[in-house]
């Protein structure tokens, strides 16, 4: 699978889904750090690429749905703490192996995967609103 990393998530994070054999791109690497969510929503569908991140911004579905997409997954950890979001991030591995992410939202809590099923609405492919 290909994978973006938002720029709010330490880029040496990618190494361990590159372990596994993953594609993965960093918004830092690419020099899209500071650009509008909907630059980096639309960059990851024209890449190819499940955009991995911290914003909440991108849990909303009906600006940014899923559906159409490889996938968005959001990283929750209890707080925004390197070792907390390092745990958070090494469960992927093990959920990438028995589920695809693809034309899904993922909320990826400690001990808990949330899957947002997209809804008719979602699937219509409505363009996500500017910031």
């Amino acid at each position: 699978m290909k994978f973006k990393l938002d720029e709010n998530l330490e880029p040496g994070l990618a190494a361990l889904l590159q372990q596994e054999r993953h594609d993965v791109a960093t918004v830092l690497s690419q020099s899209l750090s500071g650009r509008l969510d909907t630059e980096i929503y639309e960059v990851c569908g024209a890449e190819g690429r499940t955009l991995i991140t911290m914003d909440l911004d991108f849990s909303n579905p009906l600006r940014f749905p899923a559906a159409n997409t490889p996938g968005i997954i959001i990283l929750r950890p209890p707080r925004p703490v390197l070792s907390l979001i390092r745990s958070v991030f090494n469960a992927l591995p093990a959920l990438l192996r028995r589920e695809s992410p693809i034309g899904q939202l993922w909320i990826v809590e400690p001990g808990r995967l949330r899957v947002h099923e997209p809804m008719k609405d979602e699937t219509k492919g409505n363009p996500p609103t500017t910031e």
